[in-house]
């Protein structure tokens, strides 16, 4: 099978890799790019593990296509920080001690960054219903909530 290159953006830099047409973004981004900061947990787009924006919308990037990216813009975990200053999201779950293992933490912080992006003001109930994608087995929900409704608090206050 012939390998299909692929030209796309990640995290604003421009890329290139090739990849069969069968293998996933989220082996793309790993593999052919190191970026492992998306995990595999279930590969069925259950867990959100995996979660990236491509071209602003959250994906699993075990159910997208390496092929698709193809001159679109992804964002990954490995983006949200601004060189070696954290994010604000990124600071209030150290802060809320909103992760534990790691496995599910780089998902909903782009889920969760993807939505203050989207609704800047969100209620708990809209962020409960937007992190549902995500599962998370080590710190149950309560600090990770927390943590984005007040990042997006601060965020708010900070206009």
């Amino acid at each position: 099978m012939s390998k299909i290159h692929v030209s796309t953006t990640v995290n604003g830099d421009a890329v290139e890799y090739l990849c069969d047409p069968r293998e996933t973004l989220l082996d793309c981004l790993r593999d052919k790019l190191s970026l492992t900061g998306a995990k595999e947990g279930c590969g069925t787009g259950d867990c959100g593990a995996c979660s990236v924006t491509l071209d602003g919308r959250l994906v699993c990037s075990c159910l997208v296509l390496g092929v698709e990216a193809d001159g679109k813009e992804i964002g990954t975990v490995e983006g949200i920080a601004e060189g070696d200053v954290l994010h604000p999201l990124q600071q209030k779950f150290i802060d809320y001690a909103a992760l534990q293992c790691g496995i599910c933490t780089p998902g909903i912080l782009v889920a969760a960054k993807a939505l203050l992006e989207q609704n800047p003001d969100p209620t708990e109930e809209e962020v409960r219903f937007w992190l549902a994608g995500n599962l998370c087995r080590c710190t149950g929900y309560d600090k990770i909530i927390r943590a984005v409704m007040d990042t997006a608090k601060d965020m708010r206050e900070a206009v």
